[in-house]
């Protein structure tokens, strides 16, 4: 069985326009590591580093090149780049997410972050 963890996952290429490239769509979800651990997995997209290389950015999505920030949440819930930044829970990591991470049971209906 492949590791798990639940990331922090934006998608740089994807945000407004004039912020391509610093802010993007992100999303809470359990990531899935290759059994070598330099893929991760995620929603059908398989992701690689970009070692170092890229511009606000660590991973690409090996189908389409796009660029995403890729990392574990935080416990202050300061999960993106640059800060806060609200993102959805995916469904089944939500009370998980609230409980063990952000120590905030009371929260763990919150779908966003």
């Amino acid at each position: 069985m492949h590791a798990t963890r639940i990331m922090y996952v934006e998608n740089k290429s994807a945000g407004p326009p004039g912020l391509q490239g610093f802010t993007g769509p992100a999303q809470i979800g359990r990531v899935t590591f290759s059994k070598t651990a330099r893929s991760l997995y995620y929603k059908g997209k398989t992701f690689r580093s970009l070692k170092g290389a890229g511009f606000k950015a660590n991973y690409y999505d090996v189908d389409t090149k796009e660029k995403y920030w890729i990392s574990g949440p935080k416990k202050n819930g300061e999960d993106g780049l640059y800060g806060p930044r609200p993102a959805p829970i995916d469904e089944d990591v939500r009370e998980e997410y609230w409980t063990l991470i952000r120590k905030q049971p009371e929260k763990k209906n919150r779908k966003k972050t």
